[in-house]
């Protein structure tokens, strides 16, 4: 069982900054985030494979930037002009090695204000 331990989240003014970080306590595959805002469903924000193949949610695309350390097992999600539809809970993802398991961190609150 791999853990995930999310940490970064906050409260912002539209227009600035945060940096997401999450650490699995074991070697992963792909890692992500994911957004989960009030009375919606959770939504894929950004992903990336273990190679460095990015994927972006139309609605970041451009504004934030998702990376990896292989090394230490952790994905950052690098937030930038961020705007009050950001908001939400923000849920690190990870595929485990050789078993067909998701694994979710605890979440993360992201306030954005206008």
């Amino acid at each position: 069982q791999v853990q995930l331990v999310e940490s970064g989240g906050g409260l912002v003014q539209a227009g600035g900054s945060l940096l997401l970080s999450c650490e699995a306590s074991g070697r992963v595959l792909t890692m992500g985030w994911y957004r989960q805002a009030p009375g919606k469903q959770r939504d894929l924000v950004a992903s990336i494979t273990r190679g460095g193949t990015k994927t972006y949610a139309d609605s970041v695309t451009g504004r934030f930037t998702i990376s990896r350390d292989n090394a230490k097992n952790m994905v950052f999600l690098q937030m930038n002009t961020l705007k009050p539809e950001d908001t939400g809970v923000y849920y690190c993802t990870a595929e485990g090695v050789g078993v067909p398991q998701r694994y979710w961190g605890q979440g993360t609150q992201v306030t954005v204000s206008s």
